[in-house]
């Protein structure tokens, strides 16, 4: 009922910077959070951010100042703005999104995943 649909991913030097969408549609009533998680090979997936209805935002340690969450609320759109890159960014990227459907139904959909690589 849900889909997710990301772009954005691709190849960068590190200092760079890359900017990934994702777009949410179907039947959906209200988003409660959409988010941004990652998972690099041989490691479990870990949340880099995350952005709540009321505009709220957390990141990893890690991504502070120099990663960007934002959403556009008209679009049920979610971007993540990457700004100085290393090469430990590399990962495959998720967006998340939970909320309810038009028939107030819960539900968690996951993006198709945008791989992003920074070389050093």
């Amino acid at each position: 009922q849900v889909q997710l649909v990301e772009s954005g991913g691709g190849l960068v030097q590190a200092g760079g910077s890359l900017r990934l969408s994702c777009a949410a549609s179907g039947r959906i009533s209200i988003i409660n959070s959409m988010g941004w998680y990652r998972q690099a090979p041989g490691k479990q997936r870990e949340l880099v951010a995350r952005i709540i209805s009321g505009g709220g935002t957390n990141y990893a340690d890690s991504v502070k100042g120099r990663f960007t969450i934002s959403k556009v609320n008209a679009k049920n759109t979610v971007y993540l703005q990457m700004n100085s890159l290393k090469p430990e960014d590399t990962a495959v990227y998720y967006c998340n999104v939970d909320g309810l459907t038009r028939d107030l139904s819960s539900f968690l959909g996951w993006g198709q995943g945008t791989q992003v690589t920074v070389s050093s």
